[in-house]
């Protein structure tokens, strides 16, 4: 006879892998699309950076509120839910007729994406028990770097060959077959927290806080711009004094006081996010700009990366099961480092294959921080803030990729300013690409320490 608890996990790890693989897909490959879309609706440089960017900007605002959300009133309906918005955003996403248009569907997208990715940790982790919990997560960030594998290469083929707009057209199947698998296969629902209240002004004063501060950025270095960087960082400390008064907050701060793994752990994410999600955006305008390749040649170049993850994730994770994340996490982040100041050697006379060298280092080096950190961020806690916990840790990695954009758009913007990159501003870009590298590896380094102060996991939950 079938073990039912079995099949539930069968059924809750083919969702997870589904979702985890159309989110990164469609980012890795918009990247790869940039130029073409920039000169379709005629947008400079900064400007174009928003196109990835609101999509991090709206799913960082609203992570935290749907994770507690979720754990309150369960975490299969914002799943499903999230799924049908952010199928209807890359529908509309693919019929934009300005960059506007474009910009606020993938707004939409990125509220999809916030109501699916905590959520869909938060249940696999909740069917999984811990001595399990490893694999199932190095599965499911196995699949998410074949979503970023095949984002570049097949990105580039479609955008090459059908145009842009087949890269959103490319996610609706898969969301619908998402949307079909949950209301046909997924029974029970999982409410650890059913019966609380939802904090309604830390779900006001969080999304407003990240808007500012991201828009702030992308203003400098005009006053306006310090004046919103401002009020976004008063608002940060309103916010945290506001969450550690309330009974029922979004993000549990006495999980970070007393839980040194726990913070630590969302701290080398952050950290590690910041300093390495614009390498593929530079890198994409780099190839196709100052190298002159084609869309799909550099896509070709771009997947070595993701390949890498793919590849040594699921074993990553597994011997986080058995060593201390924190020794795997923290290897991982030295070799991310290297291979970022190694990529910020380059020029307009760079060998290609000293390009995907560096780029398969970096791979290597992504995955071996990502599966042990998840693992050690989600083991911490008590399963009643699973959810809290898969809302923080994903709330890190897209601030951390939002503000790595968003240190991107400011030096494009005070090196470049807000114009098209054309062949006369070649000099310019390759300037701004190589000082962004630099400040990306110089904040890999401090993560290092960030992850090794972490403490033992093990002995954290021998202490629960």
């Amino acid at each position: 006879m079938a073990d039912p608890d079995s099949a539930l996990k069968r059924t809750v790890l083919i969702i997870a892998c589904l979702s985890s693989f159309i989110v990164p897909f469609i980012g890795s490959s918009v990247n790869i699309a940039l130029p073409t879309i920039g000169k379709e609706f005629n947008i400079d440089a900064v400007t174009l950076g928003w196109v990835p960017t609101a999509y991090l900007l709206a799913s960082a605002m609203f992570l935290l509120p749907f994770g507690r959300v979720a754990d309150i009133y369960g975490r299969k309906k914002i799943f499903l839910a999230g799924t049908v918005i952010y199928t209807i955003g890359s529908l509309f996403s693919a019929l934009s007729i300005s960059g506007l248009m474009l910009v606020t569907c993938r707004v939409i997208q990125g509220i999809g994406s916030a109501m699916t990715f905590g959520t869909s940790m938060a249940i696999l982790t909740s069917v999984y028990p811990l001595e399990e919990r490893g694999w199932a997560i190095g599965i499911t960030t196995a699949t998410v770097y074949s979503g970023l594998s095949l984002g570049p290469f097949l990105g580039g083929f479609l955008t090459q060959h059908l145009g842009w707009r087949s890269l959103f057209y490319f996610n609706v199947p898969f969301g619908l077959v998402v949307i079909i698998l949950v209301l046909w296969q997924l029974k029970g629902e999982w409410a650890e927290a059913k019966g609380e209240r939802i904090d309604l002004p830390g779900s006001v004063l969080y999304p407003l806080m990240l808007l500012l501060v991201m828009y702030g950025l992308s203003l400098l270095p005009a006053s306006s711009g310090i004046g919103l960087i401002g009020v976004g960082g008063i608002g940060v400390i309103l916010f945290f004094f506001l969450e550690a008064r309330t009974s029922s907050p979004i993000l549990n701060v006495q999980v970070f006081k007393h839980n040194p793994v726990f913070t630590f752990s969302n701290l080398a994410a952050f950290i590690h996010y910041s300093s390495t999600f614009a390498v593929t955006f530079l890198m994409s305008l780099y190839l196709q700009y100052i190298k002159g390749l084609s869309a799909q040649s550099a896509g070709v170049i771009l997947i070595s990366q993701p390949l890498m993850m793919a590849a040594f994730s699921p074993l990553a994770g597994r011997l986080s099961d058995r060593i201390e994340p924190r020794v795997i996490a923290s290897l991982g982040l030295a070799c991310t480092c290297a291979a970022i100041y190694l990529l910020s050697f380059i020029g307009d006379q760079t060998g290609l294959p000293y390009i995907i060298f560096t780029l398969l280092f970096l791979g290597f080096g992504f995955a071996l921080f990502s599966s042990p950190n998840t693992n050690a961020v989600m083991s911490s806690v008590e399963k009643r803030y699973y959810g809290v916990a898969s809302g923080t840790i994903g709330t890190m990695r897209l601030i951390g990729q939002m503000f790595s954009m968003g240190m991107a758009m400011m030096i494009f913007s005070i090196i470049i300013g807000k114009v098209s990159i054309t062949p006369k501003l070649y000099p310019l870009f390759l300037r701004s690409v190589k000082i962004a590298l630099v400040i990306n590896g110089t904040l890999c380094f401090i993560g290092i320490f960030l992850s090794l102060a972490r403490g033992k996991v093990q002995r954290q939950n021998m202490e629960k």
